[in-house]
């Protein structure tokens, strides 16, 4: 009896470390946001390139609770390459259905959003070796109001990561 107790619990064992593992991901990496996300905070993400050879999709990642009140979500996203040329965005994400209630994965009032960066309209391929810096800040504003909102509730982590795209 104790030899098929052992061995059930490495099948289990082995199918939640399989689940676990994504061979997808090159890079993936999420920094925290204490409260608030204000206005100035930068999250910055550091990784070197991947094979230049190969195709990537790039996504910002975030996660947010039901204290998000807005139905989208506007990022100003810089890559900056390691020769020192840096490319900026400003970005518009859609974070509600017209009924506002908040997209993404999840179950409970704490939703994932995965979204695109690059890659989703012609491939992104690292055309230089070394290391890569991905800077994230919000451009949240009211509108008619000049100044926008200088702390952003409801987002609780942002994330950047790199997939090897799919043939």
């Amino acid at each position: 009896m104790r030899r098929k107790t052992n061995g059930l619990f490495l099948v289990i064992i082995s199918c939640f470390l399989l689940a676990s593992c994504d061979s997808e991901a090159v890079f993936d990496q999420y920094k925290s946001v204490p409260n608030q996300w204000h206005k100035d905070s930068v999250a910055s993400f550091n990784f070197k390139a991947p094979d230049t050879l190969k195709n990537y999709n790039l996504f910002v990642n975030l996660r947010n609770t039901d204290a998000y009140k807005f139905s989208n979500l506007f990022l100003i996203v810089e890559l900056n390459y390691p020769n020192g040329k840096a490319v900026k965005d400003t970005l518009e994400y859609k974070m509600a259905a017209p009924n506002g209630e908040l997209l993404g994965i999840g179950f409970s009032d704490l939703k994932e959003n995965k979204l695109w960066f690059r890659g989703y309209k012609e491939p992104f391929r690292f055309n230089e070796e070394g290391d890569y810096t991905v800077n994230i800040q919000h451009a949240m504003r009211h509108n008619g109001d000049v100044n926008g909102v200088k702390n952003l509730e409801g987002i609780t982590d942002i994330g950047f990561r790199v997939e090897q795209a799919q043939k």
